[in-house]
């Protein structure tokens, strides 16, 4: 275990890790794959992209964009993103104002599963949603999210012990 903490749970009912463990696998095994999206090997890679051509359509997307929505590293991102790109699913445009700096642009071949995912989307969020209540749903969201921000808190608190070592 990588905490300093040991943890001894006496009931596997009350492992919340493992149950969102299990969910999470469950929700990879329900994802429909399209075959425009064969090329791409991994879920982070099906994320990404799903990423970039919904946020796309609202603002410009950069690499720094992604290695925050995903909490990933820099290097996790800039392997899947050339990926994503030697698969023609993105470009990278450069910027006027920062020549540096490279928008991540969807192609057409990206956008012509853009509706497929929309619709998987839906039917996942249909299935995870059914017989709950809306207000167990809210529930859920809150304690999900600050579940999320509990883990990203501890990890800062990692990095600078060790940045201080």
């Amino acid at each position: 275990m990588c905490g300093s903490k040991t943890v001894d749970t006496h009931e596997n009912s009350h492992d919340v890790g493992r149950l969102i463990n299990m969910l999470s696998h469950q929700l990879k095994r329900q994802m429909c794959i399209q075959e425009e999206e064969d090329s791409l090997t991994t879920n982070m890679q099906r994320l990404v992209l799903h990423y970039i051509l919904f946020q796309s359509l609202q603002r410009d997307i950069y690499q720094k964009d992604v290695e925050k929505e995903f909490q990933i590293r820099r290097s996790t991102a800039t392997g899947t993103l050339k990926i994503l790109e030697k698969n023609g699913f993105i470009t990278r445009e450069p910027v006027k104002q920062d020549a540096r700096l490279k928008k991540l642009v969807p192609t057409e071949k990206a956008k012509g599963v853009r509706q497929h995912i929309m619709d998987n989307i839906r039917y996942i969020e249909d299935l995870l949603a059914r017989g709950i209540p809306e207000d167990k749903l809210a529930v859920c969201r809150e304690v999900l999210e600050q579940m999320s921000a509990n883990l990203s808190g501890d990890e800062k608190r990692r990095e600078e012990i060790t940045d201080h070592e």
